[in-house]
């Protein structure tokens, strides 16, 4: 499980998605300061979206969506995905902490283990964009209006494709008339961190020429002090010994090591010259520095010492920069019968990181552990460059047909490079295993990969009124695209020390592979509104998601007899996956629209899944084609306002994911003592099959959420408030199943609470997160057999740490506050 600079052209074909963004499933009311009670709700108080490309009330959209207003999200607290996420039913979000890669899985449409690639799948099945433009990055929820959650794919209205939903960052747009402000603070404290973290940002809206030519600019910080520590970092790679917990001179601890420092920044230039023409030039950017793992390994109890719920036993730091751009243009031009709307972006991503790699090569056996002194690090670079360009034309002309058509083209290219050192291992060689020379970078691995996708798509939906209440849509796609990549890898350490090649030799062998593919994608949605406040659907559609290269050098043959890391040939690439979508829905407001209730019962059919899997050769994590799945549940959401300020909130998800084929040689294992699998009777490695009727890893079957709100005005101006939530879920497996060296997640609930005072200007909150301090796990890596303990060259205990628990923070205590002016 070595780093993977792979599946991101998977990635790509979600260039809506990377890592998404989540947050609280409002109910449909807005809720409104003036309104004189509850019961005189109206239209003018619900939730619009344009997730349909036309604006609508949420509770007229005729499939599952789900949206929160600025306001709720900053109630809760809810500012990145890991956060949001777990109040949305049929969204679930594997959380490895800020500096891993996670998994978003909407309705339970995950199979990879968890933990492989310490936690980064295969790219997703989840779309995000910001505005009209798809995302690169997970950004932090500022400055925006909304959030959109559409479930089920969307690929006949949004221009890049998705096979699970979609998720919409809606930003507040430039205000072209008045001069406005806010200014935001946030101050906290984390139970076993040390120090207090802010979180703070402002916002300035300006109007250039009134009316014409505006500019909005947005700048935020987050200092999160951490609370992860690394008591056994070692002092010295390649000369300290980790393992000598006897000699405090070994060790160089490090404290709060998971800390963040994040700056997002957005500016935008919006101009309406006519009335019937707008445009906005936007810059986004997010930059995120990121300690080390949140990950805990207080589970390995073969060590000689004791750790803490909130320490590990990494023994190097783990730095990661991530920086993600994005300019935009969109523009929109009302046509008369039609609106055509333009959307142009260009993205960029480049991250660097550093990770521990000493336990994935004492699992390897390939004698690394006999060196007393042995420690590993990776070294990684990725770069992304993309290009977008969507044209659509949404109908305005009335009447029972309504249509949308539009093009989509993508430009992508990925870049990257993983270097693995083992300081003092080249010495170690020369001295004990017959090694002829040293090697003095001690660069033990290096892989490289180049990747390059053109996708181009044409979609549309027409919609037929059949009478006024009750009305039938069509959708059609039609993808087209072209894949490219090209990978190597070298072993340099064992070249140079064991054959005696130049001590600064690298070879790379590229490899070449590419897939093309095109096709249609078919949506059917009715709708029937049985009275103004009941409507009632049902969709098919059918989701698509593009293969790619695992970026693994394939094999030569005949096999060498000596350490190599390569794809045999059915690991080189993998293929497409589909889905097919059932759902049956309802929307419904009742009691003078106090208590809003929607609920979906859902089947999906998931072909050829991807799934995370290992080479035999070099144990490199890529991606492989299951046989066939399918995810079935329901979804409830209610909201109820029984007298002015007292709100209730809740959901609750089922979600059943399992297995209909038997996927053939899924899962990787070992059977202890050592890390070697069984072989099969032709003495390859044997893998175990997933079986049909295994449950798939990575969701729960059961998640739920309740919140509670209570406002009441203690002045002319000021309001006092009080707010209680709590999320909760079921275990979550780590393999298929549970087979193969499984691990169940535990279920948790998370509890919340808030008291806060607010004028029409300002607000104080005072809030604590998680206020029982429960110890809570959200993704994990590895599993418990990998805790034995092996000898080195002079049979001193070496101890393997590759499990741990990426846990949730502890209880957090702060204090948040805004000033809006201006407006």
């Amino acid at each position: 499980m070595k780093t993977r600079t792979t599946g991101h052209i998977a990635r790509a074909a979600l260039l809506s998605s990377s890592m998404i963004a989540t947050a609280y499933a409002a109910p449909a009311l807005a809720q409104d300061a003036d309104t004189a009670s509850a019961s005189q709700a109206t239209d003018e108080n619900v939730i619009i979206v344009t997730a349909t490309r036309r604006e609508e009330s949420v509770q007229d959209v005729p499939f599952n969506i789900s949206a929160v207003t600025a306001e709720d999200l900053v109630e809760q607290g809810a500012f990145n995905l890991r956060e949001a996420s777990r109040l949305v039913p049929g969204v679930f979000f594997v959380d490895n902490g800020a500096r891993n890669n996670s998994l978003v899985v909407f309705r339970g449409l995950s199979a990879d283990p968890l933990g492989s690639n310490d936690g980064g799948g295969n790219g997703g099945t989840v779309g995000t964009y910001l505005g009209e433009v798809p995302l690169l990055v997970d950004l932090r929820l500022k400055d925006v209006q909304r959030v959109e959650f559409l479930i089920g794919p969307q690929g006949t209205l949004y221009g890049s494709g998705t096979l699970g939903g979609a998720i919409r960052y809606i930003p507040n747009k430039a205000d072209l008339d008045s001069f406005s402000g806010s200014v935001r603070a946030d101050l906290y404290t984390i139970k076993d961190g040390d120090g207090i973290s802010h979180d703070t940002g402002a916002t300035l809206n300006v109007p250039i020429v009134p009316g014409k030519l505006a500019f909005r600019g947005s700048l935020d910080y987050l200092d999160d002090k951490g609370f992860i520590d690394y008591p056994y970092a070692v002092a010295n790679v390649g000369v300290s010994n980790p393992d000598g917990f006897g000699d405090a001179s070994n060790f160089n601890g490090l404290k709060d090591v998971n800390d963040e420092q994040t700056l997002t920044a957005r500016a935008v230039l919006r101009a309406a010259p006519t009335d019937w023409f707008d445009v906005e030039l936007a810059y986004t950017l997010q930059d995120q520095e990121t300690g080390g793992r949140q990950l805990s390994n207080r589970a390995i109890t073969t060590l000689p010492v004791e750790l803490g719920k909130y320490e590990s036993a990494m023994r190097v730091p783990e730095p990661n920069d991530r920086k993600t751009q994005l300019f935009s243009v969109e523009a929109t031009a009302d046509l008369g019968f039609a609106q055509l709307t333009s959307a142009t972006g260009w993205a960029t991503e480049d991250e660097t990181g550093q990770r521990d790699q000493t336990d994935l090569l004492i699992a390897l056996e390939y004698s690394y552990e006999a060196f007393p002194n042995f420690t590993s690090f990776t070294l990684e670079d990725s770069d992304i460059r993309a290009f977008t360009q969507e044209v659509r034309l949404v109908s305005q002309h009335g009447g029972p047909f309504q249509w949308i058509v539009g093009g989509f083209y993508q430009n992508f290219r990925f870049s990257g490079f993983s270097k693995e050192f083992t300081p003092g291992f080249d010495q170690f060689a020369v001295d004990e295993f017959g090694g002829i020379q040293l090697r003095p970078d001690s660069l033990e691995y290096f892989s490289v990969d180049e990747q390059k996708l053109e996708e181009l798509g044409f979609y549309g939906e027409l919609t037929f009124d059949i009478t006024d209440r009750w009305s039938v849509t069509g959708g059609i796609r039609y993808y087209d695209y072209d894949f490219q990549a090209s990978s190597a890898v070298d072993i340099p350490l064992f070249r140079t020390v064991f054959d005696g090649d130049d001590p600064d030799s690298i070879v790379l062998d590229f490899q070449d592979v590419g897939q093309q593919d095109d096709g249609f994608l078919f949506k059917l949605n009715t709708s029937f509104d049985v009275t103004d406040d009941v409507l009632v659907y049902a969709t098919y559609s059918e989701g698509f998601r593009i293969g790619s290269a695992n970026g693994v050098a394939l094999c030569p043959n005949p096999l060498p007899n000596t350490q190599i890391v390569c794809a045999l040939p059915n690991e080189f690439q993998y293929f497409p996956d589909t889905t097919n979508n059932y759902e049956l829905g309802f929307k419904s407001q009742l009691a003078d629209r106090t208590i809003t209730l929607n609920g979906a019962l859902y089947y999906i059919k998931w072909n050829g899944p991807q799934v995370s899997s290992a080479t035999v050769n070099g144990s490199q994590p890529i991606t492989v084609n299951g046989a066939g799945a399918e995810s079935k549940g329901f979804e409830l959401a209610a909201s109820w306002e029984p007298i002015r300020g007292l709100q209730f909130s809740g959901s609750y998800a089922y979600t059943d994911p399992t297995f209909t084929k038997d996927a053939i040689d899924l899962i990787a294992y070992f059977v202890p003592p050592g890390f070697s699998a069984p072989l099969d009777p032709s003495g390859n490695e044997d893998r175990l099959d997933g079986k049909a009727g295994d449950r798939l890893p990575g969701s729960p079957k059961h998640k739920g959420s309740f919140f509670a709100k209570y406002e009441t005005p203690v002045t002319d101006t000021i309001d006092l408030g009080l707010s209680y939530g709590f999320t909760a879920q079921s275990n979550v497996l780590r393999t298929a199943g549970n087979r193969g060296n499984g691990y169940k997640i535990p279920g948790f609930s998370i509890h919340n609470v808030a008291v806060s005072a607010k004028s029409d200007s300002w607000s104080l909150t005072l809030y604590a997160d998680n206020v029982f301090n429960k110890y809570a796990v959200g993704g994990v890596r590895g599993n418990p057999d990998y805790n034995q303990v092996l000898a080195d060259i002079n049979g001193d205990p070496v101890y393997q740490r590759t499990f741990g628990e990426f846990v949730l923070a502890p209880r957090t205590i702060g204090l948040r506050m805004t000033y809006d002016f201006g407006g």
